[in-house]
């Protein structure tokens, strides 16, 4: 083993003391915020993304349609109703719901049973698992 002079020792401290507070003050990005998935949260995030891509992009598919959310339930169910657009108090044409932490969905009603249908639980179940944007 080889003696190391004190001036070599010195600046060998010295850099690593540099090293670990540059390190130490790094700004570290945060990892993005999981999604929630409790049925509320879930349900607002399937309604942002059913209005935004459906309904307000003017969407040929849903143009006959209106959304109704009801997203304040007490029975612990937030949901989401696809009604006829010029019969809003109609019975629903499709229901989309959750319940339970972590949300349960369902989706129901005549209008899953058209060509529409698939394109609706596809995107349901995108925005419900966190997803943004529109198919």
């Amino acid at each position: 083993m080889h003696p190391i002079s004190f001036a070599r020792f010195s600046a060998l401290a010295c850099a690593i003391a540099s090293l670990a507070l540059v390190a130490g003050c790094q700004s570290r990005t945060p990892a993005a915020p999981a999604a929630s998935t409790a049925a509320l949260p879930t349900m607002e995030r399937v309604a942002l993304g059913a209005n935004s891509c459906w309904f307000k992009s003017g969407d040929a598919a849903f143009k006959a349609y209106r959304l109704a959310p009801e997203l304040n339930s007490f029975s612990g169910r937030p949901r989401i109703l696809i009604v006829p657009r010029k019969s809003p108090e109609a019975r629903p044409l499709a229901v989309v719901q959750a319940e339970g932490h972590p949300a349960r969905l369902q989706a129901f009603g005549p209008l899953l049973s058209e060509p529409v249908g698939s394109r609706i639980a596809t995107d349901v179940r995108r925005w419900a698992a966190g997803g943004q944007g529109c198919s």
